[in-house]
């Protein structure tokens, strides 16, 4: 019995000591990583270039992009006031101010709809537990989700053809060619769970 205890005080003490050296051989993350052509790993790298090239970094910028370290709100790191279907196209600065102007002129519109949808679903959730259900008073409701759910496509639709209407001819068919490249699978070939998979 004595024997024992003592076996697992050592294995105690052993193991108090090693974890200590195994946490120096780990590295304390200061340490740059090159898994990928951004210090990423090589998933992300692959992810990267499905998405074209992003900004330029300067000498001032912060290891993950223009706003540096650190989680936050907004748009995060790399975002240069363009949408990412844009990404790697030659924007002159009056370009990148108009499509700024058109992009972020919905946002009070797609907050006005965002709200309508979530006074919808809040009032269809009412609903689930209520005494006495109001057929007609669904239906509206219903309606109503569907019809912001709309709105909000719509206004998807309408800025992208503003914001492609800024674009040169050249750009324009720089991103032609650019979705005939990632042109989407055939319904076949689609993975399982996604809408037309077979």
């Amino acid at each position: 019995m004595n024997n024992t205890i003592q076996n697992l005080q050592r294995l105690l003490l052993a193991t108090a000591l090693a974890l200590p050296l195994a946490a120096l051989a780990q590295g304390n993350g200061d340490e740059e990583r090159n898994d990928g052509p951004r210090g990423g790993h090589a998933d992300s790298a692959r992810m990267d270039e499905r998405r074209g090239p992003g900004p330029a970094l300067q000498d001032d910028d912060g290891p993950r992009g223009p706003r540096g370290e650190g989680a936050g709100f907004g748009p995060g790191p790399g975002f240069d006031n363009v949408p990412p279907y844009l990404r790697g196209i030659d924007l002159s600065e009056a370009q990148r101010d108009k499509i700024f102007a058109i992009v972020h002129g919905q946002v009070p519109y797609l907050r006005e709809q965002a709200k309508a949808r979530e006074k919808a679903d809040r009032a269809l959730f009412a609903l689930h537990g209520a005494a006495k259900f109001d057929d007609a008073a669904a239906v509206k409701l219903a309606q109503a989700a569907a019809q912001a759910d709309a709105n909000v496509t719509l206004s998807h639709l309408r800025t992208e053809q503003k914001v492609l209407g800024v674009l040169t001819a050249e750009q324009r068919k720089s991103l032609d060619e650019r979705k005939t490249v990632r042109s989407p699978r055939q319904d076949g070939d689609r993975e399982p769970g996604h809408p037309g998979a077979q």
